[in-house]
């Protein structure tokens, strides 16, 4: 290569939590080249999702710029890229070329946000008018329109073994087509490649393979903190969250984390496969690795599915550094504990690179020195709005509907089982981060102040309501059906009498 400087691999999976690691603790999870890149590397324990929602923290992710600076902290599928440098971009105005595969979530769906190329798989996503690549793919193999017979909804738990041969799979496909990006890379020019992977995220199809390499093992129980188990005394946006899990029962709640960890499982050997492919093309040493997510998912912790929350199992993101060989800036096989967010990403990988950071990136460089004092969060814009501040040691989060407050110890409490938020002890903690968290905010947050103070909006009782749509369902793909007007994610915000059966 006549240009020397590193390439690059960034990969992000979608609603993988940072406890979903075989190396952070949790043996029920088969992650066997994370583990062994993060022994290469270094692994931030606390990085965080500004907004733990998929087109937020993509937006986030791809720009540096926090939710505020980007204008989306509530999922808004019609708004167009800022009007900012682009991780992409960047790259490509330092001489890299930019490629990406898999998924963006951007608007419109074919806008490369930068990249010279994008072979993209954006979930079936045809009301818009667009095939994506992946539906194309599937349409040369004689499965056209066919990638969603299997039934199963995109935003819920049930599961059932992928129905198509494996290596039909969207995360084969992802896999495999960016090993054909990297061999059909300029080889006078380093490169900055991007990997989407749509998994873990519902829906949950795991190829059967993968089932099976967890037949045997037992899957960790979910955990449930005491100031979750009497739901009626949970903020309105809680509740919402545990209608969700209400709908399973325990042992099909623990057989979806199966299937889950199945995808996590497959995603992990398509890493390896990667590496391998790196290795054979003889730039491996060349190359840098990150893997991260956009956010978690709570797989039935406190009660609760999916994300859009603070607590850990959402919020809480993998950060996985492995540098260029022999690079100065980063010491391989370390942990380090200081917060860092999804903003961070982009400034890091240029410091890296030695490239220029663009003055609209808000994030901080992960490498040296620099630290936030404290991280701000934020989902929402209604009722089912959260907030949070984390510092070192404590996180305190918000719902404004009912004025509710919680704090937690993340040092001593780490699961997040005891809400402090009332004990007179933490008092002063509690003041503390309040003030912090009204210093951020701004726009219709402003409306929960009253003379400074926090004082929210009235409480309300919440009741699960059906849903029509089956929470965003997909279904037959072929012929492809015309551009309509629904929307991509559906919620249903009504309130009726009676819980549904888990059965």
């Amino acid at each position: 290569m006549d240009d020397q400087r590193p390439n690059v691999l960034l990969i992000c999976a979608d609603h993988w939590a940072a406890e979903h690691l075989g190396f952070a603790g949790n043996p029920a999870i088969l992650t066997p080249g994370l583990n062994e890149i993060s022994a290469s590397g270094v692994r931030y324990t606390n990085a965080y999702s500004e907004c733990p929602v998929c087109i937020p923290a993509r937006r986030t992710l791809m720009t540096g710029m926090s939710p505020k600076s980007h204008g989306d902290r509530v999922f808004n599928d019609q708004l167009s890229m800022p009007d900012a440098v682009t991780m992409a971009q960047a790259f490509r105005n330092a001489g890299y070329q930019a490629d990406a595969v898999g998924k963006l979530h951007v608007q419109p769906q074919r806008n490369r946000i930068g990249f010279d190329s994008v072979l993209l798989d954006d979930e079936g996503r045809s009301q818009w008018g667009t095939l994506d690549d992946y539906d194309i793919y599937l349409g040369d193999q004689g499965y056209a329109g066919r990638q969603f017979d299997h039934g199963m909804s995109n935003n819920q738990y049930h599961w059932r073994p992928w129905h198509l041969p494996e290596e039909h799979h969207a995360t084969a496909w992802a896999g495999r087509s960016m090993a054909r990006v990297i061999k059909r890379r300029d080889p006078t020019k380093p490169a900055f490649w991007y990997l989407g992977f749509r998994h873990p995220h519902p829906p949950l199809v795991p190829p059967q393979t993968y089932m099976e390499l967890y037949r045997n093992i037992e899957i960790d129980e979910p955990y449930v903190g005491d100031w979750a188990k009497d739901p009626d005394q949970l903020p309105y946006a809680i509740s919402a969250l545990l209608s969700r899990t209400r709908l399973y029962t325990r042992e099909q709640m623990l057989e979806a984390k199966r299937a889950f960890y199945a995808l996590a499982t497959q995603i992990d050997h398509q890493i390896r496969y990667l590496i391998g492919t790196l290795r054979m093309e003889g730039i491996l040493d060349d190359t840098i690795i990150l893997f991260t997510s956009d956010h978690g998912d709570m797989l039935g912790n406190h009660d609760m599915a999916a994300k859009r929350i603070f607590y850990e199992s959402s919020a809480n993101i993998p950060m996985i550094l492995m540098p260029n060989k022999d690079n100065p800036k980063v010491t391989e096989g370390t942990v380090d504990d200081r917060l860092v967010t999804f903003a961070d990403v982009m400034p890091t990988l240029l410091d890296l690179c030695d490239i220029p950071i663009p003055d609209t990136v808000d994030g901080i460089s992960m490498l040296g020195g620099a630290a936030h004092t404290h991280i701000y969060g934020e989902c929402g814009e209604d009722d089912h709005a959260t907030r949070m501040i984390r510092d070192e040691r404590f996180k305190l989060i918000y719902y404004p509907v009912g004025n509710h407050v919680q704090l937690f110890d993340m040092i001593d409490d780490p699961r997040e089982m005891t809400n402090l938020a009332k004990d007179p002890a933490y008092a002063d903690t509690v003041a503390r981060l309040k003030a912090a968290l009204v210093s951020e905010l701004y726009g219709s947050d402003l409306a929960w102040l009253d003379d400074g103070e926090l004082t929210g909006k009235p409480d309300i009782p919440y009741r699960w309501a059906a849903q029509r749509h089956l929470n965003s369902q997909r279904g037959d793909g072929w012929p492809p059906s015309p551009k309509v007007d629904i929307p991509q994610v559906e919620w249903t915000r009504e309130r009726v009498a009676d819980w549904p059966s888990n059965t």
